[in-house]
């Protein structure tokens, strides 16, 4: 990952627990510095519990200011179509690749938004 970016990626199904245990204390820092910039791969196959769904909710809406921008890589249509819908209601930037252009979401993550 580049430097003042964070990377996880999401298999099989997401729980609350991924959230509380792997999730949070990986942004942690970066919420802090209201500068996160994440890269959310999300495989094939991938589905959150209802929990999960909870948590993702509760950490946007608890941290407001701290999200700057998320690439999301996944080949999921509906997962695309969501975003395209609802990204407006999310803090920050938000923007949806597909599992090729990996390496374009990361320069996206690290670019200034006077670059864009």
């Amino acid at each position: 990952m580049p430097p003042g970016t964070i990377g996880v990626q999401a298999a099989g199904e997401v729980t609350e627990e991924d959230y509380r245990d792997v999730l949070v204390p990986a942004l942690s820092s970066a919420l802090e510095r209201k500068d996160v910039r994440l890269l959310y791969v999300l495989d094939s196959g991938f589905s959150y519990s209802a929990g999960a769904m909870w948590a993702d909710t509760k950490l946007w809406a608890r941290h407001l200011k701290g999200w700057r921008k998320v690439a999301v890589v996944s080949d999921a249509d509906w997962l695309e179509n969501s975003i395209k819908a609802f990204g407006w209601m999310m803090p920050g930037d938000i923007k949806v690749f597909e599992p090729d252009e990996i390496l374009e979401a990361k320069q996206w993550l690290v670019e200034d938004e006077d670059d864009d």
